[in-house]
């Protein structure tokens, strides 16, 4: 057995707004229900988040963590980031440059 299993990887490309959450919060809820150890989001691909998609985050990042797991968002576009910045979430989520990155953190 794995002294540590490899995290959970979640990508997803494309805005996600109002019109995807729904969509993008099951397929998180679906493995948040697995209560991987690590999870990591990948944000390469996706160039804008919205406030129901940071409520989609932030509420994985609950669950996650409620079942002592840790939750990583990695490779943030810039446009991205800003938007986590100016809603000071860059201190609420542990951001990693990119999904390497993200895999070699324990």
């Amino acid at each position: 057995m794995p002294k540590s299993a490899p995290p959970k990887v979640f990508s997803y490309e494309g805005a996600i707004d109002l019109h995807v959450s729904p969509e993008v919060r099951a397929a998180l809820r679906e493995i948040t229900d697995q209560q991987p150890k690590r999870l990591v989001v990948d944000l390469s691909r996706v160039p804008y988040v919205d406030s129901s998609g940071l409520a989609v985050l932030i509420g994985a990042k609950q669950e996650l963590e409620a079942a002592g797991g840790v939750f990583i968002l990695a490779g943030a576009q810039d446009a991205v980031r800003t938007i986590l910045e100016s809603a000071r979430l860059d201190q609420y989520f542990r951001l990693v440059r990119d999904l390497d990155a993200a895999l070699a953190a324990t």
